[in-house]
């Protein structure tokens, strides 16, 4: 797989530092081979800031449509250049959030978890994700409880980790574990700048995340230390431009240009990191993941 010979802003890892081996992570453990993934994504043709639901949103700010294209188009290619599938569902005029693809559903072993939004501004865009979905081939399931989708609910290795306090409910975590049969660990949020939990965690890999501490109560905290002793930690100036918002193969680290000094951590532990500028996107309160549904299948069906 070759990369584009134009530098992006995070790439400033092609030649690798003194002392350090590329191909090792802490502890000398080699990093897995990145895996090649299927993306289902949402070109943000009716994007827009037509109301308020998160504190990022400003209606009276202006946006640029256009550029919000051309900002998603270059994580798309991305993808693509990274060896990726990425499918798209057709965008539907009056829903200018639907380019927020994660929050469409959670999708594991080839079964999917339809969602239930908390604000009216958002439920159709619900039965439009399920659509796609089953004419995809995959199981779909009714939501029962209010459930945000991959915007909530992260896979670690067979661990799913489920965000509430602000959308999500936490009777959704019950739901979702009976599904998918896999433990759930409830984080809750307590931070509404980070309203769901793919602005407050990144999953790197099946082992290792990076978090803002701040963002979690101090439950979840500590739940999250005894996970994960040895995740990233975010500064708030990463996550204030939703750096934490970012997709990782287990090898390549996509994530908003603007999070240097994550970027910087990452690559100091072995991660490639690609910077994308998604600030047209950053206006209604999304990043790379919140475009990015994965599209978990059956083994079998691989």
């Amino acid at each position: 797989m070759t990369l584009p010979a134009t530098p992006r802003p995070g790439r400033e890892n092609a030649t690798p530092r003194p002392g350090h081996d590329p191909e090792r992570l802490p502890g000398g453990r080699v990093p897995v081979a990145p895996a090649r993934r299927r993306y289902l994504m949402c070109r943000p043709t009716y994007f827009a800031v037509e109301y308020t639901i998160n504190p990022w949103m400003d209606p009276a700010a202006p946006v640029d449509a256009a550029l919000a294209v051309r900002q998603w188009e270059t994580l798309r290619r991305t993808y693509l250049e990274l060896g990726h599938t990425v499918e798209e569902i057709e965008p539907l005029p009056g829903l200018p959030d639907m380019v927020f693809a994660a929050n469409g559903a959670t999708v594991v072993d080839g079964r999917a978890l339809a969602v239930q939004f908390r604000d009216p501004e958002r439920a159709d865009e619900a039965p439009a994700y399920a659509a796609w979905l089953d004419r995809a081939g995959f199981e779909v399931s009714e939501a029962k409880h209010v459930n945000e989708g991959e915007g909530d609910i992260l896979v670690v290795g067979d661990l799913l980790l489920a965000g509430t306090g602000f959308r999500t409910s936490q009777a959704a975590h019950g739901e979702v574990q009976e599904l998918f049969g896999r433990p759930v660990i409830t984080l809750r949020l307590v931070d509404p700048r980070f309203y769901h939990l793919d602005t407050a965690l990144c999953v790197l890999d099946d082992r290792t995340v990076a978090y803002l501490p701040e963002a979690f109560s101090p439950g979840s905290r500590a739940v999250l230390r005894q996970l994960f002793p040895d995740a990233v930690l975010a500064t708030a100036a990463d996550a204030e431009v939703l750096g934490l918002n970012a997709v990782s193969d287990g090898r390549h680290v996509v994530l908003p240009a603007q999070a240097t000094g994550l970027s910087a951590a990452l690559r100091d532990r072995g991660y490639d990191t690609i910077g994308i500028d998604l600030s047209e996107l950053r206006k209604a309160g999304g990043g790379p993941k919140c475009c990015t549904l994965v599209l978990r299948e059956r083994e079998a069906d691989k």
